[in-house]
C-alpha cells in the first residue's frame, strides 16, 4: 500500500505550546501522530526542531518542522510501501544526515515514522499493538502502570527537587491497577486539602504540587494514603551544579547522594530510581547499582539511543530503561533500543512526555513490545488518562 500524501500542521500540547501533528494518507484512509515534548530533556536527545521566532509562541512554533515534512520528507516517500518501515525510517535518517536529527528535526521524522506505522497496521487489518508485536518479534504484555501523583522538579517549579513520585500498584490486571490508583489519587487529594488547600495545585503531569521540600515528606504521605511500591524520577541532572547535587536538603557529592538513596530504600517501599545521578556519570551509576538493589532506570543517561545503551551495558550503569520514541526519532530505532534492553534482561518503561497530546500511540507501543511498565502521569487529565484508558479498553476487548 503506497503513500499518497504527507501533511503536517501545528496543534497545542498540554502545556499550551505548539507541537506538530503529521498525517499520512494511503488509499485506505488518513493516519496521524501528534508529537509530545519534554520539559526535562537529556542533552543527548535527538533535536526537536523549533522556529526560534520570539515574536510567535515565545519561539516554540513548529512551522519549520511542518515545512521539513511537506517539502523535504514527503517528496522522498511518496509512492513507498508503508509496510517497509525500516526502509522508510532509513530514508529519513539519511535525508537528515546528522547524528542528532538536527537538520530535519526528530519531531518531523518521528511524526512521519509513527503515522506510517499506523497506516501499515490498518492496511494489514491489525490493531497497532498487534502489528508492532508482529514486526518486532516481541511478545505482547500488559505493562504495569506507574502513576505520577506528586510532581516536582521541572514539572512543578518551586517545590520538591525530585521530579516524579510514582505509585506502582500491582493488582494483577490493568483494570484493577487503574482503579486502585484512581482511588489513591483522590485520597491523596483529600489528605493534602486537610493540610493546605494550596497543596492540591497540579503540575504538568497531573500530579499534585504540595509545599514540601524533602522527598521523605512526600514518601510518608504516599505511604499513608497510597501504600504501594514507589518509583522516583529524581532527574538529578536538573540540580547538578559544579560537581555537586544542590538540593533543598543541602549540597551532596556523588558518594553522599548514593548514601542518601540507600537510606530512602531502607525506609520506604521503593521499586526503582530513575535518573538518580547526572547524565554523564556512567561510573557513578554503576557504583549505585552495586549499592542499591532496585531498578536503576536510565532516562537522561540513555535517551533511548542504542549507542548510549551500549555504553551503559558495558559499564553496568543500569538495569532498566525509559523508552521515549521522541528521544531517538524513529520507530525502527526505538525497536532496536527495546531489543537491546530485552537481550540484556533490562526492564523497559515506555514513557510519555510532560508536554503531551491526546494521542495514545505509546499504549499500543508498550503493549506490542512487551514492556514491563508504562508511565503516563497521574490518573487524571485527558492527555494522561487517554493512554491508560486505551490499555483498559484493549484488556476488556472493547
Amino acid at each position: 500500500m503506497k503513500i499518497k500524501e504527507i501533511k503536517a500542521g501545528e496543534i497545542l500540547d498540554s502545556r499550551g505550546f505548539p507541537t506538530l501533528k503529521v498525517s499520512l494518507r494511503i488509499d485506505k484512509g488518513v493516519f496521524s501522530f501528534s508529537l509530545p515534548s519534554g520539559a526535562s530533556r537529556g542533552k543527548m536527545e535527538a533535536l526537536e526542531l523549533r522556529d526560534e521566532d520570539k515574536k510567535r509562541f515565545k519561539g516554540r512554533g513548529v512551522l519549520k518542522a511542518k515545512e521539513k515534512v511537506e517539502k523535504v520528507i514527503a517528496p522522498s516517500l511518496l509512492g513507498k510501501d508503508v509496510r517497509n518501515q525500516e526502509e522508510i525510517d532509513k530514508i529519513m535518517i539519511d535525508l537528515d544526515g546528522t547524528e542528532n536529527k538536527s537538520s530535519l528535526g526528530a519531531n518531523s521524522i518521528l511524526g512521519v515514522s509513527v503515522a506510517n506505522l499506523k497506516a501499515a497496521a490498518s492496511f494489514s487489518g491489525k490493531e497497532t499493538f498487534s502489528y508492532i508485536e508482529e514486526i518486532s518479534g516481541f511478545k505482547k504484555n500488559f505493562p504495569r502502570p506507574l502513576f505520577n501523583v506528586i510532581n516536582g522538579g521541572s514539572h512543578a517549579k518551586g517545590g520538591l527537587d525530585f521530579q516524579e513520585f510514582m505509585i506502582a500498584p500491582d493488582e494483577g490486571s490493568f483494570e484493577e491497577n487503574l482503579r486502585v490508583a484512581s482511588e489513591a489519587y483522590h485520597r491523596l487529594k483529600e489528605r493534602l486539602e486537610s493540610i493546605n488547600p494550596l497543596y492540591c495545585n497540579i503540575g504538568d503531569e497531573g500530579g499534585f504540587v504540595p509545599g514540601l521540600e524533602k522527598p521523605e515528606e512526600a514518601l510518608s504521605l504516599l505511604k499513608e494514603v497510597a501504600p504501594f511500591e514507589v518509583v522516583i524520577d529524581v532527574a538529578a541532572t536538573e540540580f547538578f551544579k559544579d560537581g555537586k547535587y544542590v538540593t533543598k536538603m543541602g549540597e551532596m557529592k556523588r558518594e553522599e547522594i548514593i548514601s542518601y538513596y540507600k537510606d530512602l530504600v531502607k525506609n520506604f517501599s521503593i521499586l526503582g530510581l530513575e535518573d538518580p545521578l547526572e547524565e554523564e556519570d556512567f561510573k557513578g551509576w554503576s557504583l549505585l547499582r552495586e549499592e542499591v538493589d532496585r531498578m536503576i532506570i536510565g532516562d537522561d543517561l540513555l535517551v533511548t539511543n542504542p549507542e548510549r545503551i551500549k555504553r551503559a551495558l558495558v559499564e553496568k550503569s543500569c538495569n532498566a530503561m525509559i523508552l521515549k520514541v521522541n528521544q531517538i526519532g524513529t520507530v525502527t530505532e526505538s525497536l532496536k533500543a527495546a531489543q537491546m534492553a530485552k537481550e540484556n534482561n533490562w526492564k523497559i518503561i515506555v514513557s510519555h512526555r510532560s508536554g503531551e497530546t491526546e494521542d495514545d500511540f505509546i499504549s499500543d507501543f508498550a503493549l506490542g513490545i512487551g514492556a514491563q511498565f508504562i508511565k503516563s502521569g497521574a490518573p487524571a487529565r485527558g492527555e494522561r488518562v487517554i493512554k491508560y484508558n486505551r490499555l483498559w479498553e484493549i484488556e476488556r476487548g472493547i
